[in-house]
């Protein structure tokens, strides 16, 4: 176990990433070596090490023990730990800290678009998703509705952001992702490298030419990418002119659409590879 080292000035630099600097903030900290990002709860903390993250320091409750802390503690060896009573790090962070432990961590050098799709089967693309609580819920679908892979637009919010991962359940760690870069600016460029590497497109998007999720063509594919647009207006038409199937969930009872973590779920229950 760690030496735990006391928190008695809540001002003290070492507590900046924690208290201090926003998360875009983070993202930029330790430029040109890539930022920081945090981490909450141990069992997010675990999956991330799990998948190779590098933790820098953890701020947590030494009382407030969930079964996994010890292990993430002893993985974390020859970091800094700092601990403080619940009424100190409401101080610090801003809230409780019910899940009792926070583990700031270096950001990943994210693979190119190229290198993810490879030898994937089903591809989710994610085109301006900002609520992280609907990124984290569909990155938790994908993992474990067999989705190979998530591709985001420039307008999506960060995998990263503390409730994006902890809405997860640190499935963010588990599951390939990554951005598609400038140069594959989107819908066209973007549209034409997932067409590059072999896969159709399919727009969830409510259509009269919309085909149903459960079309026996669909299933059929070999490769196939599912894009998801934001929530409220949903996909880019150019993006859905692009695609070679627009597919809509049947509704019911007068309901028009689902939000789109929820669609998320369906569609990588009807579309996904255990399927």
């Amino acid at each position: 176990m760690p030496d735990f080292i006391p928190i008695t000035d809540i001002n003290a630099p070492e507590l900046d990433i924690f208290a201090r600097l926003s998360e875009p903030e983070l993202r930029h900290c330790y430029e040109p070596d890539g930022g920081l990002f945090i981490a909450e709860s141990p069992r997010v903390v675990l999956r991330a090490l799990q998948a190779g993250m590098v933790p820098v320091s953890i701020l947590t409750d030494p009382l407030s023990r969930e079964p996994e802390t010890d292990t993430v503690l002893a993985r974390c060896s020859g970091i800094p730990v700092y601990s403080a009573p619940p009424e100190v790090l409401v101080k610090i962070t801003g809230f409780h800290l019910t899940r009792g432990l926070l583990c700031a961590m270096r950001r990943p050098v994210l693979p190119s678009p190229e290198e993810i799709l490879r030898d994937v089967r089903r591809a989710v693309i994610l085109e301006n998703v900002v609520n992280p609580t609907n990124l984290g819920a569909i990155f938790r679908s994908a993992a474990a509705l067999g989705m190979d892979a998530v591709l985001l637009t420039a307008g999506c919010t960060d995998p990263l952001y503390r409730r994006a991962a902890r809405v997860s359940m640190g499935t963010v760690f588990q599951i390939p992702w990554t951005r598609f870069r400038k140069e594959d600016a989107w819908p066209a460029e973007g549209m034409a490298l997932l067409g590059r590497a072999g896969f159709k497109t399919a727009a969830m998007a409510l259509r009269k030419d919309s085909v149903s999720i459960s079309h026996p063509a669909l299933m059929a594919e070999e490769k196939l990418a599912i894009i998801l647009g934001t929530e409220g207006d949903g996909l880019l038409a150019e993006t859905i002119a692009a695609c070679d199937y627009t597919v809509c969930i049947p509704m019911m009872h007068g309901v028009d659409s689902l939000n789109v973590a929820a669609a998320s779920a369906v569609a990588f229950w009807q579309l996904g590879t255990g399927n």
